[in-house]
C-alpha cells in the first residue's frame, strides 16, 4: 500500500530584501513566502513554496490568502490521499477549486519533492532528465537610480555573477525611463545584455513610442509593456518592432499561451511555476510555446530557494531556453531558510542534485523568520 498524506502545513515567512526593489506598481523591502510542508505516513516530508510580489500589488492572490486556501480548502481534501498520485490529486483540486494557481503550485511542488525523496531521485529525473546542469541567471537592476544601477551592474559583471540585466521601468514618464535605460546600456556596452520590464504600465500608444526609443538604444527585450488583458496590442507591437517582446502577466498557463499565439504574437514567454499552477503545468505551457515558435524564458516571482529550486528542475529539462532565466530570488533576500543555499557562479546557478528538490529546511532559520 502506498504512503498517504498525513499532514499539510502552510507557513508565512518574511525575509527583508538586500535593498528596496522598485517595480512600476510597488516598492518591496520584505519578501513574504508561503512555505508548504507535506508529510506522509512513512514520515517523509516534501517542501513547496508559493510566493508573489508585493502582497496584492502584483496579482490576484496575497500570501495570506494562499495560506488560507491551503489550510481551509486544500488540506481537508488531500489528507489521507495517496501521496504519489499527483495527477489524480491535481485533477481533484482543479474540479473543486478553479484557479488558485499559487497555492496549487506549492502543493504540487511539495508532492513532487516528496516523490523524489521516496524514490531517492532528483526532481529533474522525474521530469525526464536534465538537459542543463548549470543555468544562466539574469539580475534585475531596480534601485531606480541610474548611477547606482550602473555601479551594481559593473560589480556583478566583474565578479562573473551576472552578465544579463533587466531594468524595472514604467513608474516614470516614458522618456525619463528611456534615458535611464539608455545610460545603463551605454555604460555596460557589449559586456552585458540589457532588457526592460514595464510591468504593464504603458498603454498601446506609449508602448509604441517607448519601444521605438528602446530599440534605438540597443535594448534586447521588452517585457509586458501593456496591460495583461490587451492581447491584441501585444500582438501588434510584436509585429511592428524587431526588438522582441516578452509576455509575462498576459500568459499564466498553456491555454493562455495558445490564445496569445493564435492572436499573432511572436516573441517570448516568461514561464513561472506559480502562474501556471506548478512545475508540470509550466512545462505544458512550454510545449505550446515551442510549437508556436515562441521563445522560452525561466521567470520568477522572486521565490526563495525552495521555489527557485523547483523552477530550475523544470527549466533544466528544456532543450532551448532562448532567453535564459531570472532565478535570482534567493540573492535578493538578506537570509535563507535552507541548510545549503543554491550555488550561484559563472553568470548562472548550478542545478541541485539531491533527492527531490535537493534542498533541506534550516529549522532555526525558519523559526526566526516565520510570521508570529
Amino acid at each position: 500500500m502506498s504512503a498517504t498524506i498525513k499532514s499539510i502545513e502552510a507557513v508565512l515567512v518574511d525575509i527583508p530584501t538586500i535593498r528596496p526593489h522598485k517595480l512600476s506598481m510597488t516598492t518591496m523591502g520584505v519578501q513574504t513566502m508561503v512555505i508548504v510542508r507535506i508529510k506522509d505516513s512513512d514520515g517523509l516530508e516534501g517542501l513547496g513554496e508559493a510566493t508573489t510580489i508585493g502582497g496584492l500589488a502584483y496579482g490576484l492572490a496575497s500570501p495570506e490568502s494562499v495560506k488560507v486556501t491551503i489550510d481551509a480548502y486544500f488540506a481537508p481534501q488531500l489528507l489521507n490521499q495517496p501521496a504519489g498520485e499527483i495527477n489524480t490529486l491535481r485533477v481533484m483540486l482543479d474540479r473543486t477549486s478553479p484557479g488558485n494557481n499559487l497555492a496549487k503550485s506549492a502543493v504540487e511542488t511539495a508532492l513532487l519533492d516528496l516523490l523524489g525523496k521516496r524514490l531517492n531521485r532528483p526532481l529533474y529525473e522525474l521530469l525526464g532528465g536534465a538537459v542543463h546542469k548549470h543555468l544562466p541567471v539574469l539580475w534585475t537592476l531596480a534601485s531606480g537610480d541610474t548611477q547606482k544601477d550602473i555601479d551594481e551592474a559593473k560589480t556583478l559583471i566583474a565578479a562573473k555573477r551576472h552578465c544579463d540585466f533587466k531594468l524595472k521601468i514604467g513608474a516614470r514618464p516614458v522618456m525619463d525611463d528611456v534615458r535611464h535605460v539608455a545610460a545603463i546600456k551605454e555604460a555596460v556596452g557589449d559586456q552585458a545584455s540589457v532588457r526592460v520590464d514595464v510591468n504593464q504600465a504603458w498603454d498601446a500608444a506609449t508602448a509604441a513610442k517607448g519601444m521605438a526609443e528602446l530599440q534605438a538604444a540597443g535594448i534586447d527585450l521588452v517585457e509586458q509593456p501593456t496591460p495583461k488583458n490587451e492581447l491584441a496590442a501585444l500582438a501588434r507591437l510584436s509585429s511592428r518592432f524587431h526588438i522582441p517582446i516578452l509576455a509575462d502577466e498576459a500568459v499564466a498557463d498553456a491555454a493562455d499561451m495558445f490564445t496569445l499565439a493564435a492572436a499573432g504574437f511572436s516573441g517570448a514567454v516568461a514561464m513561472k511555476i506559480a502562474k501556471a499552477g506548478g512545475p508540470l503545468r509550466a512545462l505544458e505551457q512550454a510545449a505550446v510555446a515551442q510549437a508556436a515558435g515562441i521563445g522560452l524564458y525561466g521567470g520568477t516571482m522572486l521565490e526563495g530557494t525552495i521555489g527557485t529550486a523547483a523552477s530550475l528542475h523544470a527549466w533544466a529539462t528544456l532543450g532551448n531556453l532562448q532567453w535564459g532565466t531570472e532565478m535570482f530570488g534567493p540573492l535578493l533576500m538578506k537570509d535563507d531558510i535552507v541548510v545549503t543555499p543554491l550555488n550561484y557562479n559563472n553568470n548562472g546557478v548550478d542545478l541541485p542534485t539531491g533527492p527531490g528538490l535537493g534542498v533541506e529546511i534550516d529549522e532555526d532559520k525558519l523559526a526566526e523568520y516565520r510570521r508570529k
